[in-house]
């Protein structure tokens, strides 16, 4: 399970610039809907440095096949647990990076078995547990990084259905492969 940034096409300089002139310090999640052209998107934050705004894909994907199990886009505010909620199998392990260590107890919950990566300041932490997770997560790494990180349409629902149809057509290309 991984999550992914979507950018929209969309710049903000002229909205930022008509917040900056009502008043408002800067533009943020607050008051962007009141800026924006595309209501649904969010400003996302991958570090205090690192930011996009859009939209975050969470994806699931099925380790013996390598298909795409279940997808969901939601506004990039949305923290990886709880995207993880949207896309939770129904049966097995949970192979996931630090960002899902929010959702060990809802992965639990639903009586699965979490492999998360846990952070470093967590009193858990086992370095070598941690590599396993990674050399088991590695060769669907490339299910991510193949696919597009702009998005064309306005809106949640739209930017869904394309992703949807997005995890189609790499499911036939996988088939190919797996036939």
């Amino acid at each position: 399970m991984d999550a992914t940034a979507l950018i929209s096409r969309f710049n903000l300089w002229e909205q930022r610039d008509e917040a900056i002139r009502a008043g408002y310090e800067k533009l943020n999640n607050e008051n962007i809907e009141k800026y924006a052209a595309d209501k649904d998107a969010k400003i996302g934050a991958k570090t205090a440095h690192k930011f996009w705004y859009g939209f975050k894909k969470h994806v699931c994907v099925n380790m013996k096949s390598g298909m795409i199990e279940n997808v969901a886009v939601t506004p990039a505010n949305v923290t990886d647990a709880d995207g993880a909620k949207l896309v939770l199998p129904r049966t097995g392990f949970i192979f996931a990076d630090k960002g899902y260590v929010g959702a060990i107890a809802e992965i639990k919950r639903r009586f699965l078995i979490p492999r998360v990566i846990l952070r470093d300041n967590m009193k858990e932490k086992d370095r070598e547990r941690d590599k396993e997770i990674s050399k088991r997560r590695a060769p669907f790494e490339r299910t991510f990084s193949k696919q597009d990180r702009r998005v064309r349409y306005r809106g949640t629902a739209k930017n869904q259905a394309a992703e949807y149809l997005n995890a189609i057509a790499y499911n036939m290309r996988r088939l190919l492969v797996l036939a």
